[in-house]
């Protein structure tokens, strides 16, 4: 059903019915593609907020990205009919609206493209979707060719619907001096001030194509008639109407009419996207489908391959070979790419939570390290002078706090040293920590180590009389908002992470030789873990929190929301959990939260309201924060597993998170193994149907931290200030793996293996025996490791 190819660089799905759901995406800098399998789209750019191009059919209200996100007939996406004009059959690709059983269909996601080869009554199609490295449109080419021995007479018709573009005006024509159909509206403002920024809008979208159609509609109404989308009534005359749209929903539809004789080929090429007036979309045709390189190459092929090059830069650090191909192809093409996608766009916001800004740039930190860098004094520039982080960080002059980032969490300074940790392992860059950086709205000015020694000590001192930490309304888990809004409720997890934090910083202080600094930050983190131990632990693992009405929660008593993930994964990393708590929690995790697609985030679901819990227990059992196996929470699990050297069940779950590990997991699944989603369903034991069902949602905080785990954990080739630690955790069933590994500017060939007869891990370099598994004297190179670890 699915196959790699090119090397591992695409991945194919031979059928749109068995993953109905299947998706790929394509970004740059300024926008963002979500391409279902059967041609549905999510697509949004930035001006500098979200904005769409393509809307859905009704009014719709501005949203992050959904999971789930669900498809309908009229669900905006990019497609094509095609009718042979002497049997008047019809039939769409790449798959939708018609959902015509085709002869052949292959979906192939690539890094730089998205491509369906389809078959279908004597024609083979080929259409390719593409973007630009720094512009807000789509490329898209139609490849068509008669497979036949007979001439065949056919029309092709690109549907690329608008949507309800807006309810103050709207309208679409075919422009002929473009060779485009443009539609335009006008976003709709109350306050007469806002014209000034509403003005300077791309509220035009166009569809520019290349080659002069045979006709054309812009009324999606005419166009579609009485047959609905499955038989437009507009397809059924020889040509279209070439109607507009006049305060009536638009939509792009062209049509080509064709003979082609047996073997005959002929290529389209369209854009797709939105525009501020004519004169740049005339600009944008003249740049794409007229002007040539000196090789004779268009800008359509010039700026592709561009974009192949753009996209390219993404490589990770690590290129692996183990008995787990499949495992291989994740790590070595997409995983990278998709944390390259986080590092690039900041998952398409202006002002991305400070959580995920943080973590997202520590997966940054092993592709591109001077942004990663950069993204740590942005942060820091907006802290208060108290220490404390803001809910989100600005990074466009005109952002300003939306969303969840106008609700107070209490999580956001825990992320500054357990992710500049990984920075600092992977660069040696302890300058980082003397660059002098503003406080937000003062003057003042400290070191960046000042800086995150204020973050410490405002989380150690917000802290109850038990001294456990308040949570306020959230921490990691941001719908958890009805803890603690009396200022009372505290939160487990933060507590612990409030520890581990401490503790990161206290190493990175002694590394930084401020012994004094890091003597006192251990010292802190050992009261915390004190206080975890004497007001959470519930006997077999640890409690969620406390509310604001002193109610222990996440305990064996409860009968919905029993045990929590998190509170379980940071006692291993806080370390206030000893080897025998350790055992416990682990055994729990999986007697309680394990599942056939991954650990879920807690367990039972809740079925309703919670008031003193909050908004995550109305959430539906077993999505998101509800008990779904919550990737970003697994990876921290996983983290911790490695962390404390439990290395056959750290990588028992880390491997669930790739879906695919046979068909049937594919199927329930529903998507490809291109990027780790925000979710699978969980709630397996409650709703077992639906259990391990993709969110299909890319944005996600596990990325970095799968990768992280990887690093640090599974091949155990960590960096420190002294060198590259080499600490492999195979599991037990691997003998020998591969791993090249970029580290300072030095390239490692690592062969890991077992052998029998040696006790302890035994570390040759260039066939030079280290007295200790650690590479010391990094310099640029390439080099052979040998490592060699004892036979279990």
């Amino acid at each position: 059903m699915i196959q790699p190819v090119e090397n591992g660089a695409r991945l194919e799905l031979n059928s749109p019915i068995k993953l109905p759901n299947a998706s790929a995406f394509l970004w740059n800098r300024k926008m963002m593609v979500h391409m279902n399998c059967r041609g549905y789209t999510v697509a949004q750019f930035m001006q500098p907020e979200p904005s769409k191009y393509a809307h859905a059919p009704n009014l719709e209200a501005k949203t992050f990205m959904q999971p789930e996100q669900p498809y309908y007939a009229h669900h905006p996406g990019r497609f094509f009919y095609i009718k042979d004009e002497e049997s008047k059959e019809l039939f769409s690709a790449p798959y939708a609206p018609i959902k015509k059983p085709l002869d052949s269909y292959i979906f192939s996601a690539g890094k730089s493209d998205i491509l369906w080869k389809i078959e279908h009554d004597g024609l083979y199609i080929e259409m390719r979707l593409s973007l630009p490295s720094n512009e807000a449109l789509e490329q898209w080419s139609f490849t068509i060719k008669n497979n036949t021995p007979i001439t065949r007479k056919i029309s092709i018709y690109p549907y690329f619907p608008v949507g309800y573009m807006s309810w103050m005006n709207q309208s679409g024509e075919y422009n002929e001096n473009l060779n485009a159909i443009v539609c335009s509206s006008i976003t709709p403002y109350q306050k007469y001030k806002e014209y000034d920024r509403i003005k300077t809008l791309k509220d035009k979208t166009y569809l520019l194509a290349d080659t002069v159609p045979t006709s054309w509609e812009v009324n999606q109404a005419a166009f579609e008639g009485e047959g609905g989308l499955h038989n437009p009534t507009g397809i059924a005359g020889i040509e279209l109407l070439k109607g507009d749209a006049r305060y009536e929903t638009p939509a792009c539809v062209l049509q080509y009419r064709l003979e082609l004789e047996p073997e005959q080929e002929k290529t389209y090429r369209f854009l797709f996207g939105p525009a501020k007036d004519e004169t740049e979309i005339a600009d944008i045709g003249k740049r794409y489908f007229n002007d040539t390189a000196e090789n004779g190459a268009s800008g359509f092929d010039t700026v592709k391959q561009e974009y192949d090059n753009y996209i390219s830069k993404g490589k990770g650090c690590l290129q692996i070979k183990t008995p787990d191909p499949a495992l291989d192809n994740f790590v070595n093409h997409w995983l990278p790419r998709q944390i390259y996608y986080h590092g690039e766009t900041n998952r398409l916001s202006t002002d991305p939570q400070t959580r995920n800004y943080l973590q997202d740039n520590m997966g940054t930190g092993y592709i591109q390290k001077e942004v990663a860098r950069q993204a740590y004094i942005t942060a820091l520039s907006q802290q208060e002078e108290n220490g404390a982080m803001p809910d989100g960080i600005l990074i466009h002059e005109d952002a300003v706090l939306k969303y969840i980032n106008q609700v107070p969490h209490t999580d956001h300074c825990v992320w500054l040293p357990v992710c500049l940790k990984a920075y600092l392992d992977e660069t040696n860059d302890y300058g980082l920590l003397q660059e002098i950086v503003p406080f937000a709205n003062t003057k003042k000015t400290a070191t960046v180590a000042e800086h995150i020694s204020l973050a410490m000590l405002w989380l150690y001192t917000t802290r109850d009389e038990r001294g456990l930490n308040f949570i306020e309304q959230g921490d990691w888990c941001d719908p958890m908002n009805m803890v603690g809004p009396k200022g009372k409720g505290v939160s487990g997890w933060l507590s612990m992470g409030t520890a581990y934090a401490l503790k990161t910083w206290a190493g990175i202080c002694r590394n930084n030789n401020t012994i004094a600094l890091a003597e006192e930050f251990s010292k802190k983190a050992a009261e915390l873990n004190s206080a975890i131990n004497t007001h959470l632990w519930d006997g077999n693992w640890y409690a969620r929190g406390i509310t604001d009405d002193n109610v222990v929660f996440g305990v064996k008593k409860d009968p919905e929301g029993r045990i929590f993930l998190n509170t379980q994964g940071w006692a291993l990393l806080s370390g206030c959990a000893d080897e025998e708590k350790s055992k416990k929690i682990i055994a729990a995790v999986q007697n309680e939260l394990e599942t056939p697609y991954g650990v879920e985030m807690l367990a039972p679901s809740f079925t309703k309201m919670r008031k003193d819990v909050g908004r995550v227990t109305q959430k539906h059992p077993g999505s998101a924060e509800n008990g779904a196996v919550y990737n970003h929470a697994a990876t921290f699990y996983i983290f911790g597993l490695y962390t404390t050297g439990h290395t056959e069940k750290a990588y028992e779950v880390l491997r669930k998170m790739i879906p695919g590990q046979d068909e049937t997991d594919l199927v329930q699944r529903g998507q490809l193994p291109v990027f780790i989603p925000n979710y699978y369903r969980g709630a397996y034991r409650q709703f077992p149907r639906t259990a391990g069902r993709s969110s299909q949602l890319f944005n996600t905080g596990a990325a970095p931290w799968f990768y992280r785990c990887l690093i640090d954990g599974l091949f155990g080739l960590r960096g420190d200030i002294d060198g590259l630690h080499i600490n492999p955790q195979l599991p037990k069933e691997w003998d020998r793996v591969e791993v090249l590994r970029q580290f300072r500017g030095a390239t490692y060939k690592v062969n890991i293996q077992r052998e029998a007869g040696i006790s302890k891990t035994i570390v040759a370099v260039n066939g030079q025996i280290l007295e200790s598994p650690v590479i010391t004297n990094i310099e640029k190179g390439i080099f052979d490791v040998d490592v060699r670890i004892p036979k279990v």
